[in-house]
C-alpha cells in the first residue's frame, strides 16, 4: 500500500502533485512539518507551487512562525519557497524577517525576497526599501535585472520614481540602462517580456562584438 510519504517522493513529478493536493485539500495542521520538509528538496515548480498553496490553507498562526524559521535553513531552495509563500500569506508582520533576506547569497532566494518585500512593505518602509534595491541596480544577468525592475515598479512611481531618478543622475551607464528599463516596467507593468526579449538581444549583440574585435 502506498503511503503519503511515498507518493510525495515519488520520482514521477505527477504523482507527487496528486499527493500535495490531497494534502492541501484535508487542510491538516499535522501535516504542515511535512509539506514544509518537501518545500526544501522537490524539484518540480509545479509541485512547489502546489505546497505553497497547501501551507497557505492552514492557519497562519501555525504555518507563519515556522515559515519564518525556514529562511534560517542551509538549504536555499528552502529559504525561497519559504519567502515565496510568506509573500502569498500577506502577513506584512514578517517585513523585517524578509528585509533580512535581500542580500542573500543565494540569486534566487534574493530575487525571491526582492519581490517579497516590495509586496509585504509597509508603507512608511517602501521608500527605504526602494534605495535598499536601487544599490543593485546595473548588475547581473537578465534575469536578475528583470525581477529587480520588477519588484521596483511595484513599489509604484511615488515611491520608485525618485530613486530611480537619482540613481540615473548619480552613476554609470549600466545603470542607467537598467533605469530606463525599469522606468518602462513603471509605465507599462506588461512589458517585461518585451524588456527580457530586448536585453537578450543586447547581450548577444555586444557578445558578437567583442569577439569581433578579439
Amino acid at each position: 500500500m502506498t503511503t503519503t510519504a511515498d507518493a510525495l517522493t515519488d520520482p514521477r513529478s505527477s504523482v507527487r502533485l496528486r499527493a500535495v493536493m490531497a494534502l492541501g485539500t484535508a487542510a491538516d495542521p499535522a501535516d504542515l512539518e511535512l509539506l514544509l520538509e518537501r518545500c526544501a528538496v522537490d524539484p518540480d515548480l509545479q509541485v512547489r507551487e502546489a505546497l505553497t498553496w497547501s501551507i497557505v490553507r492552514l492557519p497562519a498562526e501555525l504555518t507563519v512562525p515556522r515559515l519564518v524559521e525556514q529562511l534560517h535553513r542551509p538549504e536555499a531552495q528552502a529559504r525561497s519557497q519559504a519567502i515565496h509563500t510568506l509573500s502569498k500569506i500577506r502577513d506584512a508582520s514578517v517585513y523585517p524577517a524578509v528585509a533580512e533576506a535581500l542580500g542573500d547569497p543565494d540569486p534566487g532566494v534574493a530575487r525571491t525576497a526582492w519581490r517579497a518585500a516590495a509586496l509585504l512593505a509597509p508603507e512608511r518602509e517602501r521608500p527605504a526599501l526602494a534605495r535598499r534595491l536601487a544599490r543593485e541596480l546595473g548588475t547581473g544577468d537578465r534575469e536578475r535585472r528583470l525581477a529587480l525592475s520588477r519588484a521596483l515598479a511595484s513599489l509604484g512611481a511615488d515611491v520608485a520614481g525618485p530613486v530611480l531618478t537619482e540613481a540615473a543622475e548619480r552613476r554609470g551607464d549600466a545603470v542607467r540602462e537598467h533605469v530606463a528599463d525599469t522606468e518602462r516596467l513603471l509605465a507599462d507593468p506588461d512589458a517585461g517580456s518585451a524588456l527580457a526579449v530586448e536585453r537578450a538581444r543586447r547581450e548577444m549583440a555586444l557578445g558578437r562584438g567583442k569577439r569581433a574585435s578579439g
